[in-house]
C-alpha cells in the first residue's frame, strides 16, 4: 500500500496516508481536517478515519472493517460536534473530535470492527448505532 500527500487548495501539506481514495473530508476547525479513506480493494473494503492537525501532521488513524467485510461510505451527516455517516450494515456510525486528548484502555471500548494502534494519548471518539452485527447477524 502506498502513501499519498494530502493537498489542499492545490498545495502540499507534506502529510501523507495510506490510502487511494478520499471519500471526505470535514474540516474541525482552522487546523484540524478529518478524512475518511478507503484503498478500493473490491470485496474487502476497509475505512480509514484520519485526524490530521495541519501543523502536526496525523495524529491518529482508525480502521472500520474486517476481513471479508466490504461496505460503502455513505449517508455523511455532519453536525456542529460530530459526523455521522454508514459503513457497513444496518449501523450509523458516529465520530467526535473532543477538545483534548483522551485516555483509553486497549481493546475496550471501541464498537466492533473498529482497531486503531495501543496509544496513551487518543483524539477520535467512535460509537456506533445500532451495534454491528457479528457474522450470524445478531448484535
Amino acid at each position: 500500500m502506498g502513501k499519498y500527500e494530502v493537498l489542499i487548495g492545490g498545495k502540499g501539506t507534506g502529510i501523507m496516508v495510506p490510502v487511494q481514495v478520499i471519500e471526505a473530508a470535514v474540516q474541525v476547525d482552522d487546523k484540524r481536517l478529518l478524512l475518511f479513506l478507503t484503498d478500493d480493494v473490491p470485496y474487502e473494503e476497509a475505512l480509514k478515519i484520519a485526524l490530521l492537525d495541519l501543523n502536526e501532521g496525523v495524529k491518529e488513524i482508525l480502521t472500520l472493517g474486517g476481513a471479508y467485510l466490504t461496505g460503502s461510505f455513505t449517508d455523511l451527516n455532519i453536525q456542529p460536534n460530530a459526523v455521522e455517516f454508514s459503513f457497513i450494515g444496518d449501523t450509523t456510525w458516529r465520530v467526535e473530535i473532543p477538545a483534548m486528548p483522551f485516555m483509553k484502555l486497549p481493546f475496550i471500548g471501541d464498537p466492533r470492527g473498529v482497531s486503531r494502534p495501543p496509544a496513551l494519548k487518543h483524539y477520535i471518539k467512535i460509537t456506533a448505532s445500532p451495534a454491528p452485527a457479528r457474522f450470524d447477524g445478531s448484535r
